[in-house]
């Protein structure tokens, strides 16, 4: 006999949008106490991205939800262990190359377990070579791939040394891990030397490795989608859809968000049985009204509160996608356009760039006359952060809009 559904709550796309800015930290007062790594823990998640405009991915997320944390203090929140020598957080494949909570390692034991079913890589593996790097590691201690003989074979960013191949292979299979950088550069450790013994083991079954990831990505979103569960830790459709039910997630509806896509065989699984919704919420989110302060600020591509394009047009009714790897002549907002959030909207773009100690907005997009206070204030925020003393605009695609933004500049920086 088919279990009834649960009860399913109706949410408009104001409220959704309000329970997910506070749940990624952008709306309410942020917890100073825990500072970075408190966002880390709130996220689950922090994408790492070899770009580096004003700063690089990593600390601009912090930075947009606490403001002006120094960018040294950032580095060390993630890399410098604890009292106990334990670290804080390590790097896996999560959403894409991520920091993860070093306590989230067993979760992650069913992908580490894929990697190392895997038939086929891009890369080859010389002969002995893997076996080379873990007793060089674990002879000589935590080394970069520089240390253990070479990162590339030439100048191109994606010929590999076979050291490379091998250690990289080994981070995958869950041998080697990462919870330290050295500039850019990955410290690769053995894992049962870098690990927390009560961390260090592989116990936990597929299904519940699952499990938690679901309601992770449940709590972080506060509300999504199906497709925006999935996407948050990059887990395909039908492993959200095995374990859902039992995520602690509860079933919503949300105005104008539509049904969700589900294949035929999660269909089955889920037929009669928890299908009342076409969303699904933290039910922690749903006690509370979502009320405070919200955050002005220019937004990494990587946050975690844009990552997903639909999400974010569904969300916000905001299109925006990365154009640094489209060619110039087509770029439409920038090499590195970064989505300016202001009122729990997102207002505008900007595509930033340094010469010396200014901040220059090479490109500037807003959302009509009333974005210019705050695209202004987000610029003067973070020119400050990094160290600038001065903003120049160039180019703003409403060019009435430019004299508007170019006093408003101008009284912030005093």
């Amino acid at each position: 006999m088919a279990t009834l559904p649960p009860p399913t709550t109706e949410l408009s796309a104001d409220e959704a949008r309000r329970i997910a800015l506070r749940a990624q930290g952008f709306l309410g007062a942020p917890d100073r106490r825990t500072g970075v790594r408190g966002v880390l823990r709130h996220l689950g998640a922090v994408q790492l991205d070899t770009i580096s405009v004003l700063a690089r991915s990593h600390e601009l997320i912090p930075y947009a939800r606490l403001g002006a944390v120094g960018r040294k203090t950032v580095d060390q929140a993630y890399w410098t262990p604890g009292s106990d020598g334990a670290p804080h957080a390590f790097e896996y494949w999560s959403h894409a190359a991520c920091i993860l909570p070093v306590e989230e390692w067993p979760h992650f034991a069913f992908r580490r377990r894929a990697y190392r079913a895997r038939p086929h890589w891009n890369h080859d593996l010389p002969d002995g070579t893997y076996d080379q790097v873990i007793k060089q590691l674990r002879a000589e201690g935590p080394l970069t791939a520089t240390d253990l003989g070479g990162a590339k074979k030439t100048s191109e960013w994606w010929d590999w040394s076979g050291t490379k191949v091998a250690v990289e292979r080994a981070l995958m299979y869950g041998e080697v891990v990462c919870t330290e950088r050295r500039g850019w550069k990955r410290v690769y450790d053995l894992a049962e030397r870098a690990i927390p013994g009560t961390l260090l083991h592989d116990e936990l079954d597929d299904r519940e490795c699952l499990r938690r990831l679901v309601r992770l990505a449940g709590q972080s979103l506060g509300v999504g989608t199906r497709a925006d569960i999935a996407d948050y830790h990059r887990l395909k459709g039908e492993q959200v859809d095995a374990v859902i039910a039992e995520s602690g997630l509860v079933p919503v509806t949300v105005e104008g968000w539509g049904k969700p896509a589900i294949g035929r065989s999660g269909a089955k699984r889920l037929a009669g049985r928890v299908m009342a919704g076409d969303a699904w919420a933290d039910p922690a989110a749903l006690e509370s009204t979502p009320r405070g302060r919200h955050r002005t600020t220019l937004l990494s591509p990587f946050d975690s509160l844009v990552w997903e394009r639909a999400r974010t047009e569904r969300i916000f009714g905001f299109t925006h996608r990365l154009e640094a790897y489209t060619p110039k002549p087509k770029r439409v907002y920038g090499y590195f356009a970064m989505p300016v959030l202001a009122g729990g909207r997102l207002v505008g773009r900007v595509d930033p760039a340094r010469e010396g100690r200014t901040l220059v907005a090479k490109q500037v997009t807003l959302d009509g006359p009333k974005a210019v206070p705050a695209v202004a204030q987000a610029l003067v925020e973070a020119a400050s952060w990094v160290d600038c003393t001065d903003v120049r605009v160039e180019r703003v695609d409403s060019p009435e809009l430019r004299a508007p933004l170019t006093l408003e500049l101008s009284h912030a920086l005093g």
